[in-house]
Parts: C-alpha cells; sequence; structure tokens
C-alpha cells in the first residue's frame, strides 16, 4: 500500500535522475522553514526508505546525506539507515554507503520460501539474501531483515523456516509484519475475485507465537510489537516514531510532524517535482512552492489517545493513564495481559498474549480515560 510507482519517468523534471534534484529543493524548503521559527535542530537519525532507494545511484544517496548534514548538522553517533531489496545492491555499493557515512541497511527478505515471494510478488531469489547481508556485515554496517507472514497458502512450516533462515544470518535486528491487504493493490484484487485467500487472525497469531519464540531463543529481544533486536540495536529512527518524536519527510506522498502539527506532501511525483519548481500556481495565479497537499494540529485529546497507542506497543510500556482506575488495571492482569508485577507498580507493559491483543487494550484505556 506504499505509494509506489512501476513508471520511472513522468516527463521533464519527474524522472529518477531528476529526484534527487527535487529532494534538494525540499531539503532547502526545510532548512528555510525550520530556520524561520527558530528551530536549528540536529539530527539524530536519517531514514531511506519507504520503497527502494538503492535504485538511486549509490552516488546520489550520498549526496543527499551531505545535503542534510550540511542543512542541519547530525549528532554524533547519528543512525543513517537505507533500505534496499537484496539485488539491488552489491558489496562495492554498500561500501560506499558506508564510506558516505551510512550506518545501517535494511533489507526486505520477507521469506525464504520461493512460493511465497512470487505470491508476494518481490523479485529476489531466497540465495540472495545471506549474500547482501555478508557484504553489509563485511563493510561494517548494522543489518536488520524484514519478514511477513500471512501470506495467501503459506503455512507454519514454511513461516517458521523463514524466521529460521533470517536467523541463520545473524542480522542485528529483525522485523516480522503480518500481511494486511489493502484496496486498489494486486493481491487485493485477487482476494476480492477469489483468486487467494487470507489466513484467519487465529492464524496470524500462530505465526506471531512462532516468531518471537525463535527469536527470543536466538538472543533477540522484542522491544516493539513487530520488531526485535540483538540488544543495542534497537532501531532508533523506528523508536523515534514511538515516541511520537519530530520529523521531516521528503518525498512524493511523505509525512511529518513538526512541534504537534502534521502534513503530508502531495503523492503523485510529478505534482511533487512541479511544486518545488513553482511550476504550479495557486488559486491566486501565486507560484506553489511548497509540496504539501494538507495539514492538520492534533488536540489535547489526540495527542493523549496517541500517547497510549504508539507507548503501549513498547517493551518499555507506558505508565498507567490519568483516569485510569485500578479496576482496569486489575482487569488486564486477570486477563493476561500485562506483567503484573510491573502493573502493580504503576506501569503497563504487554505480555505475549497482550501484544497480540494491542489494540483491544488500547480501546480500554481510551474508554477508561474517557478521551
Amino acid at each position: 500500500d506504499f505509494n509506489t510507482y512501476t513508471n520511472l519517468d513522468f516527463g521533464p523534471g519527474a524522472s529518477v535522475a531528476d529526484f534527487p534534484d527535487s529532494l534538494e529543493r525540499e531539503i532547502a524548503l526545510s532548512e528555510r522553514v525550520l530556520t524561520g521559527v527558530g528551530e536549528e535542530p540536529q539530527l539524530t537519525s536519517v531514514f531511506f526508505g519507504g520503497g527502494t532507494p538503492t535504485m538511486l545511484a549509490t552516488e546520489q544517496l550520498v549526496a543527499v546525506l551531505e545535503r542534510l548534514d550540511q542543512a542541519f548538522g547530525l549528532v554524533p553517533g547519528a543512525e543513517v539507515t537505507t533500505e534496499a531489496n537484496p539485488e539491488s545492491v552489491t558489496r562495492d555499493s554498500l561500501q560506499r554507503l558506508r564510506d558516505g557515512g551510512f550506518t545501517r541497511v535494511s533489507f526486505g527478505m520477507q521469506s525464504a520460501v520461493p512460493e511465497v515471494l512470487q505470491i508476494l510478488d518481490r523479485q529476489h531469489r531466497p540465495e540472495q539474501v545471506p549474500k547482501a547481508v555478508a557484504w553489509a556485515r563485511e563493510v561494517g554496517l548494522d543489518v536488520s531483515v524484514d519478514l511477513i507472514y500471512g501470506a495467501p497458502g503459506e503455512t507454519d512450516d514454511q513461516w517458521r523456516a523463514s524466521v529460521e533462515a533470517a536467523i541463520a544470518m545473524n542480522p542485528d535486528h529483525i522485523s516480522a509484519y503480518a500481511l494486511t491487504v489493502e484496496p486498489g493493490t494486486k493481491m487485493g484484487a485477487q482476494v476480492r475475485r477469489g483468486e487467494l485467500s487470507l489466513p484467519d487472525p487465529d492464524e496470524q497469531a500462530d505465526r506471531y507465537e512462532i516468531v518471537d519464540s525463535l527469536l527470543h531463543a536466538a538472543g533477540y529481544q522484542w522491544y516493539e510489537i513487530s520488531n526485535w533486536a540483538k540488544p543495542g540495536h534497537e532501531c532508533q529512527h523506528n523508536l523515534m516514531y514511538w515516541h511520537r518524536g519530530d520529523w521531516w519527510g521528503y518525498g512524493p506522498g511523505a509525512h511529518s510532524q513538526i512541534g504537534g502539527t502534521r502534513f503530508w506532501n502531495v503523492k503523485h511525483p510529478l505534482a511533487y517535482a512541479q511544486r518545488l519548481e513553482g511550476g504550479q500556481l495557486d488559486d491566486d495565479g501565486a507560484a506553489v512552492v511548497s509540496p504539501a497537499a494538507g495539514r492538520e494540529v492534533l488536540s489535547e485529546s489526540e495527542r493523549a489517545e496517541e500517547d497510549v497507542m504508539l507507548g503501549i506497543r513498547l517493551a518499555e510500556g507506558i505508565e498507567v493513564p490519568r483516569g485510569v482506575s485500578p479496576a482496569v488495571v486489575a482487569g488486564f492482569i486477570a486477563d493476561g495481559l500485562v506483567v503484573p508485577a510491573v502493573a502493580l507498580r504503576g506501569r503497563l507493559v504487554l505480555t505475549l498474549k497482550g501484544r497480540l491483543l494491542a489494540d483491544t487494550v488500547t480501546r480500554k484505556l481510551w474508554d477508561a480515560q474517557d478521551l
């Protein structure tokens, strides 16, 4: 369901070759905006993702990072990640990323089973993933791999084999996401026509229990419902989202949050490029130089809701929100949803069962607070 296109050239100013120029314009815009409101933020993390950034030349990615460093500065030890498909990198390209300031790479593994990869419409061969992971480790990059469970027709044994294959590569971090099928996607159409059937929630819960058990036994610790890491290798950019920090998202369809205000860019690459070039006019005939398509300011109650919804997903949990009675907490303990000893000290940390029912916990906490 990401903002994805197979066409790589939308005309003058909106091709793959032109994309870094558009990013440069938006970086310059963000520099003016944040300086104008008295902000001089240093970057604690940079994440190139939401697609396949490594389709750009390595030199282009490094140049974008250099421009961000020039605009804002990177704090010492800043985490810099790029997502990558396993077939889109070489050892040399990863070395150049490392030399250019990148510290981390996240590979879209998804599965180790060819039939499952085919259903998920992934192009890489399973044997390519260990090669890419080994190259990344050789050049000194931290490595994460992403897995997806619940593909139509996938069995528990196939899922277990994929998790074990991921563990065998010894990455620093592993993410495992339940497949969701969105309207308007190819798989969504196949499901609607009855060509594919999805597993029920109980089957997906079984898959989650499998991955959690295998990763725990291999020394990985869960720190967010869908993410496990070796101690000290948690994704700091990921945690920034769950802690509701500030970020500026660059690119078509990117979302941002600065000081409690959310805004998001137009989705189409051509419209994005044209706006940043001043090639579109507003209703008054003035040039539009911002790619933003809309904005919202969160109310106090909305922020409180998000604090619960996001924080409860973390292994550190949340303090019992104001307005939540001891009876509600006692109910969570009785139902096996939170760790009892921690809850009795005023903090809610989900158990394995609680992680599977996190939305239920969130709704009950919202209702109890009368937000």
